[in-house]
């Protein structure tokens, strides 16, 4: 797999294998041989492999094969060797008769010839009863009466209708079969059809009656605000709110803010409404889903524990709706160089992240060089030249990169030798340096819940985890085949997935490493990242352009993600829980929601050529989009291409 962290090849060598030139073909005759031309004939056991007819003359080789002789014979003179499996003979000496074999065949022959001779006499006897009849008829009719004529009529006509009826019930049986089983199906899908619009109905009431409780909150407010001083603010969720501030404020600056907040509703639904008309296929899959249990056995969609009520049916499916409606596109806050060297082409950012409290992000990449950011100060400039809270330099071209969630200036990495690095961003120094991967090392993660803890994955087809606190590797986890991605439930301390060539997502408890808890089967090609939604559910991308959603707790696939093109690079991945960013090979950044197969936007990195390239065409600027970050409990992604340009976007 060629990767946008570096060359690695998974594609397995094809073999040609040649093609043995087929002899031509020697006539026998199709009388003496008993061959004809089903497809039981040519198959037969009895032929020759030369000429394939019936063997005359059964010789065997030393190897082991038969042929005729007529046929080995002329196959030797010319080539000196087995046909079928090209051993050495030296001529006559090296061929003998096959006496069994010879006299099978003429066991065979003889059946046939007797078995075709039995069908001819069946062909004559039917000719000749036919003909006996008719002869019967002819002779015999001068001689019936009248009441013999009607009596043989009358015999022959109910033979007739019987023959009738029975031809008839046979056509029909077969008919009555079919529309038995379209009826079943179509009386299951009208039950399935009933069911669902017996809960679209009820879901409906309870929205109209939610909808007529706001109306009615809404007219009391309105009337309420003619006679009474205090401000009554209604929310979005339609509940009110005292606002003691709202007191001094003139009555009619409060109605023109209102009308403002209103036209801005309506303007923002009448675009929430033409984006789920779009998707509406997506959104009737994703309703069904989500109602699936009271379709299937009618029962309550509300559920409650301790004093949280849990939003499942209904409110899920609002909240998938809302969500997927929430943003219109992505738009550019500032844009970063990784690289400021215009004749270096090789600046493909692998890797970007964000630290523990979103202040600060790292970007790494083939340079070798790790540059930390302040993404306030980014953010606050008017200019997009951008200077580096700190540079750190590797030995080796960094494949990832991953901040400690305790420690804010610890960061980890990972790169082409295999190594795997601690290091001190708040001084630039290593602190650790692990050198045990055999060859290179794809990824890195820190444990979110015991901070000292450290998995990386190699293409030694391992899974190391280290210690802050020892020199050494404290576990070594073996893979079938070339790690890729390597990742630590974020919630658990021992519960680790990583993705490899051999197309899985692999979920393990460190307590018992003999045995995968889970393998999630289903990506075409090598999965290239892993990430975590939340405690239990993982999103994969994979080289074969799909993203796939998985649950510790079941090994099916929940949903794929579709749309963006993936088939040879590391093109990045990154998810706040609800909405899932990738990169793509057409140079732009894709963005789904977790409810909906097809994306929800995306956003194409403008081509870029350096001063050696002016003369390449548009079409010709082969650059993909190679690392994605989302700073958490925001809306704002950070996404690189393999040009070095960083675009920090944020969704609106």
């Amino acid at each position: 797999m060629a990767s946008g962290r570096g060359s690695a090849s998974f594609n397995l060598s094809h073999i040609a294998t040649p093609q043995r030139v087929r002899p031509m073909k020697r006539q026998h005759p199709a009388v003496f041989n008993g061959i004809g031309g089903s497809f039981e004939d040519k198959t037969n056991d009895f032929l020759c492999p030369i000429c394939f007819e019936l063997i005359e003359e059964a010789y065997i080789t030393r190897c082991g094969h038969t042929f005729c002789h007529r046929c080995i014979s002329k196959s030797l003179e010319n080539s000196g060797r087995c046909p079928k499996c090209s051993f050495s003979l030296s001529g006559q000496d090296h061929i003998f008769p096959n006496f069994i074999l010879n006299e099978l065949v003429s066991k065979y022959k003889t059946r046939m010839k007797t078995m075709g001779e039995m069908g001819t006499s069946r062909d004559l006897d039917v000719r000749s009863s036919d003909g006996l009849l008719r002869e019967f008829v002819a002779t015999e009719s001068n001689n019936l009466s009248l009441p013999d004529v009607n009596v043989m009529l009358q015999v022959l006509t109910q033979r007739k209708h019987l023959l009738e009826a029975e031809s008839c019930a046979a056509q029909n049986k077969l008919l009555q079969e079919f529309l038995k089983h379209l009826l079943k199906q179509k009386e299951t899908q009208l039950n399935q059809l009933q069911k669902e619009v017996a809960v679209i109905k009820k879901d409906m009431e309870e929205v109209e009656g939610i909808l007529k409780e706001v109306s009615t909150k809404r007219s009391q407010f309105e009337a309420d605000s003619g006679t009474d001083s205090s401000d009554v603010v209604m929310s979005d969720t339609g509940c009110k709110e005292e606002s003691s501030d709202a007191k001094d404020v003139p009555l009619q600056e409060n109605f023109s803010g209102s009308q403002k907040s209103i036209d801005s509703t309506i303007s923002s639904f009448s675009l929430r409404r033409k984006r789920m008309h779009s998707h509406f296929d997506d959104f009737v899959q994703c309703y069904i889903a989500t109602r699936a249990k009271e379709l299937m056995f009618g029962k309550s969609e509300k559920c409650t524990e301790g004093n949280v009520s849990t939003a499942v049916g209904l409110d899920l499916f609002r909240e998938n709706l809302v969500k997927f409606s929430r943003y219109n596109t992505l738009r550019p806050l500032a844009t970063l160089n990784y690289s400021s060297d215009i004749f270096n082409n090789s600046t493909i950012v692998s890797s970007i992240e964000f630290d523990k409290d979103n202040e600060l992000f790292a970007i790494a990449g083939v340079t070798k060089r790790i540059k930390v950011f302040d993404y306030g100060a980014v953010i606050r400039d008017t200019v997009d030249i951008h200077y580096p809270c700190i540079e750190m330099v590797s030995n080796s071209k960094i494949s990832c990169i991953s901040w400690n969630s305790y420690h804010k200036g610890t960061l980890a990495s990972s790169d082409y030798e295999g190594t795997v690095t601690v290091w001190d961003a708040s001084t630039g120094q290593k602190t650790k340096t692990f050198q045990e991967h055999e060859k290179r090392c794809w990824s890195v993660d820190f444990n979110d819940v015991d901070t000292r803890l450290i998995a990386s994955g190699s293409d030694d087809a391992r899974v190391k985890l280290w210690s802050l606190n020892l020199d050494h590797s404290v576990a070594s986890l073996e893979a079938k085949a070339n790690v890729c991605c390597v990742k630590f439930n974020p919630r658990s301390s021992c519960h680790l997935a990583f993705g490899s060539a051999d197309h899985c997502v692999h979920y393990y408890d460190l307590r018992n490493m003999k045995e995968a808890l889970s393998i999630f089967k289903g990506h075409r090609k090598a999965v290239s990242y892993v990430k975590f939604l939340n405690r239990e559910d993982i999103v994969s991308a994979s080289t074969d352009s799909q993203l796939k959603m998985w649950n510790v707790n079941s090994n099916h696939c929940l949903r794929s993600f579709v749309g963006h093109t993936n088939e040879k690079n590391f093109v990045g991945l990154a998810t706040d829980g609800d909405y899932i960013a990738c990169g793509s090979e057409n140079n732009a950044l894709y963005v789904y929601y977790k409810g909906l197969t097809k994306q929800l936007f995306s956003f194409k990195f403008d081509a870029v050529r350096s001063v050696l390239e002016n003369s390449r065409k548009e079409d010709d600027v082969n650059e993909f989009v190679s690392a994605v970050c989302w700073r958490q409990h925001s809306n704002v992604v950070v996404a690189a291409n393999s040009q070095g340009i960083i675009k920090i976007l944020e969704l609106v």
